[in-house]
């Protein structure tokens, strides 16, 4: 053994010694070829029994053995080791100071602008970028949760050939032979499937590689993309080309199954426009007017003046015949006759976007067929919209196509057998591909098979190669947002398992397997830099901003096809459905998207904004559906079209559209971690390509099965009070405090049994507009992310134990089948005379002098009086013990600055007292009040729409004192007299002064204002 390497014998024999610490170590030391013949020299039989196993325990524990039978400790020296003391440390790295770092977060290859919070190295929480024009400083749950899902245990962890772990440098050895046979051919074997990609960077390298091989083949395809949007804009235009909405500038929108303000790229955004265009305040009485028509309730529809709800194949019609009416060359067909009960409704829109002509606008969403996005277009051009509420620019895309149609191409090669090397970057097509193409049968007739992904998924166990991909937060990278502008995203942490990046994978195809992400990401910014400035500094800017300056693509002039596009819109006529049949809608879940955030536990206790459900998805019909196919609440059905079936609950949701039926896709997961796994069901199996969005004639069964569906709205009921209040902006213009004379008048401030208080100092306090929130849910995961809140599962859900600190409470108001929807976020009201004091009794919940109503944890012995006689049902007992002590990468995302709780304790919202305590502490040391602004809560940050103040309610000056000065300001349960700090200001609508009268304002047979519906 004299020949061995000391450092490495002692490095193996630590590993053995430590198996549950020392795995990475151990297998970053088997990586190396000089390594793996040191094994196979001096411990042959624990090599090859390693080299062959699954299990990690069992190969820690096979070289244990053989290094003890060795007499590892006898053969060579120790070397000496030292200790190296923390004397110099990081730039700007202070022990308990967060650092914040710029990047972005990407969905569907597009961009948010984000930062990072940095915990000595430890990425824990993600904000808004304020300076990035897509996000403003908000963002959504799928970004709040992204810290969770780069901390996930059930990441992949090693790469591996057929299963079994395997050296970086055998992949590249390995893929090299793949791609020297394909040199004769021209690349004529090779195929790139990736997602949506809007990568400078990425695109660069596919480029060249098409260069190099002119014969391969780069496809895309996104389950949940803007195929249809991306289409139509050629159908209409002659060419591929994005279109932005300028939302402040419309009086008057309309949206065709457009749920623009919670999903889309620009959703943030708009969010953010279209709060702040009907924000209504002293002196300013003037809204502009929403109208949607969809099938099924959404959170744009739910912020609707008027909505109509329509079957997927009559908004094809509606379509049709509105465009025709505004002008148009379009032939309506038979659309008339079919959407007659809806003619007066019809008749108001096309006057009231004819009256505002080059201040309206039509907005197409997302799911709908390209014929659909084309009129849209049109319609915007017609109504002189187009350079005023439109711009049209280049694609964001880097190669912009028809991404139905390239994965059917796929397929089809490799059914044929034109395929050798098949490269998946980031996708998973076995799950999301059209159930028609069988892809997971074609896929297997491909000799070499590749993939670069995060999770071991569906597709992982039909490749010979699978690489564990580097999260964003741990590679260099690049994207565009909604309007073009660049973001260098940059790495906060070393790759956890050793994950490759795309660039690093697509460098290797390219054969140069050596470059790293961060030199391929500054070669492409180096040709790009403004001429005249120096590289270093423009990186350096960039990189820090999170904003490449000067990317955001400009306006550009297209012209309409109107004689092309008017005779494929006549051959592309839909067809009148049958009386008796229903159509199913197949959209992205609310809070797991296409299914790739199924194993994110934060996301799948998330209840849905509209429906409430969590961990589950379900066939959601309206109430005459249901009764025509004799089903309630939690029925199992069978669904069956085209020779296919699926089986799943019902949910009966007021206001979807009669005769048709809504499934979010995403669940029914067979690969994706101990939470996404087996959760819901997988309605894909009905999806083709001639039926992307939406299903027709779908055969019903009910079956004897019934399944048990969480749903959070029956929780914490305070149903029958009014609670979330609202009126007309007619209503607000002849009596502004209307919304006080809704509820019971608030008792005089001195009838209370115990003194009062003066607040000489801070007095914080926060307020909810109502009429700017969307429903969003991006502050209940934001709170989660901030305050260490645990999930529970779904059986405790059932039992009510749910562990959100704030929850967003859904309201239907009106008749059945076209309901209004309110949202109204709860957090703890932090009253002045709380309940919930008095009665504990060992004083665990207490009053500051500012106002805060706080929790002593280490007191509580959880009596549970304090939940009794909350009147608001915000306080949270963690009746088991939540929160996972024993997970290890789970401890990287918790926030170090708020404790992390045991069973047995209560909880609730703290108006994030560790930020208002951070905050003081800065104005201390510079002898300084607290700026308005400077603390901002968790939830306050992230919401988009900019509907949550805080701030000191004594500083007059200050924003949330203006806000509670508002004629729509309102308590909720003020006549009993608890003085909340949290306050609301009553949601507005502006209907149609037309559609008013024949609605009734909406209050034709509606429950109690304010009641709560349980679905």
């Amino acid at each position: 053994m004299s020949s061995s390497r000391p450092t490495d014998l002692t490095a193996l024999r630590a590993a053995a010694a430590e198996p549950g610490r020392a795995w990475r170590s151990l297998d970053e030391l088997a990586g190396g070829e000089e390594m793996r013949e040191l094994l196979e020299r001096e411990f042959p039989a624990a090599a090859a029994e390693w080299i062959d196993a699954v299990s990690r325990r069992r190969f820690l524990e096979l070289m244990g053995a053989s290094l003890a039978l060795a007499g590892l400790g006898g053969c060579t020296k120790q070397p000496e080791e030292k200790i190296v003391p923390y004397v110099q440390p990081a730039e700007d790295v202070v022990p308990g100071k967060p650092l914040f770092f710029a990047s972005a977060f990407t969905l569907s290859g597009v961009a948010t602008g984000v930062l990072v919070e940095s915990h000595m190295g430890r990425p824990t929480k993600i904000e808004g970028n304020p300076s990035h024009p897509s996000s403003l400083g908000g963002t959504d749950p799928f970004t709040q949760a992204s810290v969770l899902g780069f901390w996930d245990p059930d990441r992949a962890q090693t790469l591996t050939y057929l299963g079994r772990i395997r050296p970086w440098s055998a992949f590249v050895e390995s893929i090299g032979a793949s791609i020297a046979a394909q040199g004769a051919k021209r690349g004529g074997g090779l195929r790139v499937l990736t997602e949506t990609v809007t990568s400078p960077t990425l695109a660069r390298q596919l480029r060249e590689l098409l260069e190099k091989y002119p014969a391969a083949k780069w496809h895309q395809y996104e389950p949940a993309g803007q195929n249809g949007a991306r289409v139509g804009s050629r159908l209409a235009f002659g060419e591929f080309v994005d279109t932005q909405y300028r939302i402040p500038a419309a009086r008057v929108l309309l949206s065709i199954d457009a749920d623009f303000l919670a999903c889309g790229p620009a959703s943030l955004r708009y969010s953010r426009d279209f709060a702040a265009a009907r924000r209504v305040e002293a002196g300013r009485a003037e809204m502009n007017r929403l109208y949607v028509v969809e099938p099924s309730p959404t959170n744009t529809g739910a912020m609707a003046d008027h909505r109509l709800a329509l079957r997927p194949s009559e908004v094809e019609a509606f379509t049709r015949l509105l465009a025709s009416r505004l002008g148009v060359p379009i032939d309506a067909g038979d659309a008339a006759a079919r959407l007659k009960a809806h003619e007066r409704w019809i008749d108001v829109v096309t006057r009231d976007l004819q009256a505002s002509r080059g201040a309206s606008l039509v907005i197409a969403g997302e799911t709908q067929p390209p014929a659909v996005h084309a009129l849209a277009h049109a319609m915007n051009h017609y109504l002189e919209n187009v350079g005023r509420t439109v711009v049209h620019t280049e694609p964001i895309e880097a190669n912009p196509t028809d991404q139905l149609a390239s994965i059917a191409e796929l397929a089809g090669d490799m059914e044929a057998g034109r395929v050798d090397l098949l490269v998946i970057v980031g996708a998973n097509p076995v799950f999301h591909a059209p159930a028609d193409l069988e892809f997971a049968k074609r896929m297997q007739k491909v000799p070499v098979r590749v993939q670069l992904s995060l999770s071991d998924d569906e597709t992982t166990p039909l490749c010979h190669w699978h690489v564990p991909e580097a999260h964003p937060l741990e590679a260099w990278s690049d994207a565009r947002s909604f309007d073009g502008t660049a973001t260098v995203l940059q790495p906060l942490i070393a790759p956890l398992y050793e994950g490759k990046s795309a660039h690093e994978v697509i460098a290797a195809l390219a054969g140069d397997a050596r470059a790293s992400g961060y030199e391929l990401v500054r070669e492409t910014w180096r040709a790009q830099a403004p001429a005249g400035e120096e590289f270093d500094a423009f990186w350096r800017r960039s990189v820090h901003d999170g904003v490449v300056a000067g990317t955001a693509l400009g306006p550009k002039a297209v012209s309409l096809r109107s004689g092309e596009f008017h005779r494929y819109a006549a051959a592309a006529a839909p067809r009148a459905e049958s009386a008796g049949s229903l159509e199913v809608a197949l959209r992205t879940d609310p809070t797991i998207y296409d299914g790739r955030f199924a194993n994110n536990s934060w996301l799948q206790e998330l209840p849905k904004p509209i429906t409430q459900l969590t961990w589950d998805n379900a066939v959601l019909v309206g109430p005459e559906t249901a009764d025509r196919l004799g089903v309630t609440a939690g029925d199992v059905v069978e669904l069956r079209a085209g020779g296919r079936s699926v089986e799943g609950p019902v949910w009966v949701l007021p206001g979807q559209a009669a005769g048709s039926a809504t499934i979010h896709y995403g669940y029914g997961r067979r690969r994706s971690g101990r939470v996404g796994t087996g959760a819901g069901f997988d309605p894909l199996p009905l999806r083709t390509t001639q039926a992307q969005t939406f299903v027709s004639g779908v055969e019903v069964r009910k079956t004897e099965r019934r399944y048990e569906l969480a749903c959070a709205q029956g929780h914490w009921s305070m149903e029958g009070r009014p609670l979330a209040r609202s009126g007309t902006l007619g209503e607000f213009r002849e009596n502004p405090d209307f919304a006080k004379h809704q509820g019971p008048p608030a008792p005089d401030r001195d009838l209370t049994l115990y003194p009062n208080y003066e607040y000489r100092g801070y007095a914080w306090g926060m307020a909810i507009d109502l009429n700017a929130c969307v429903g969003c849910n991006a502050c209940v995961v934001a709170c989660q992310a901030e305050n260490n809140i645990p999930v529970v599962g779904k059986e405790q859900v059932l039992r009510g134990r749910e562990m959100h600190w704030i929850r967003l409470d859904r309201y239907f108001e009106g008749e059945l089948d076209r309901p209004r929807v309110l949202f109204q976020p709860v957090p703890c009201m932090h009253c002045e005379n709380a309940p919930c004091e008095p009665v504990c009794p060992v004083g665990a919940t207490v009053h500051s002098h500012e106002g805060l109503n706080d929790m002593v944890y280490n007191r509580c012995v959880g009596t549970r009086y304090c939940q009794n006689n909350c009147p608001y049902k915000v306080r949270r007992f963690n009746f088991l013990l939540y929160s996972d002590w024993t997970t290890d990468s789970v401890k990287g995302v918790r926030n170090p600055d708020v404790t992390v709780r045991s069973r047995g304790v209560m909880e609730k919202c703290t108006y994030c007292v560790q930020r208002i305590n951070a905050g003081k502490i800065q104005s201390e040391k510079e002898d300084r009040r607290v700026v308005d602004g400077e603390i901002r809560t968790a939830c306050q940050q992230a919401c988009p729409a900019d509907a949550i103040t805080f701030g000191d309610v004594n500083d007059r000056e200050s924003r949330v004192a203006q806000l509670k000065g508002d004629p729509r300001e309102y308590a909720i349960l003020a006549e009993l007299n608890t003085r909340p700090r949290t306050t609301y200001l009553a949601r507005l609508r502006n209907p149609h002064p037309e559609l008013a009268a024949i609605e009734g304002a909406g209050r034709t047979g509606e429950p109690a204002r304010g009641e709560r519906s349980r679905g």
